[in-house]
């Protein structure tokens, strides 16, 4: 969790929300939020599905333009990705507005 992403549970659904206005670009600090929260919620004994959701009119515009040309800062999106499909439990993406690049 961190000032981009924050993970709450509900029951037995974990809830991993992306709140990086204006558009939800996946920044190192956004790409870094859903690993730390996807990483919590399951190593949460609760937690029995996820959902992956963002706040506001975009879900995920796709690459922060303000990174381009410059290192790459950990973690990358392929590490993010890697852990999602790996889980042992179910994630749903709840898609609303565009949704682009890596956000799909």
């Amino acid at each position: 969790m961190n000032e981009v992403v924050k993970l709450e549970r509900h029951d037995v659904i974990g809830i991993v929300t992306v709140d990086s206005p204006p558009v939800n670009a996946l920044s190192a600090a956004v790409r870094g939020g859903i690993l730390e929260c996807m990483k919590a919620a399951i190593s949460d004994p609760q937690v029995k599905a996820i959902v992956l959701t963002c706040a506001g009119r975009t879900f995920v515009a796709g690459a922060d333009i303000t990174e381009f040309g410059k290192p790459p800062k950990p973690p990358g999106l392929q590490e993010v990705l890697t852990l999602m499909e790996n889980a042992p439990k179910p994630i749903v993406a709840a898609i609303h507005g565009t949704a682009l690049g890596g956000g799909l």
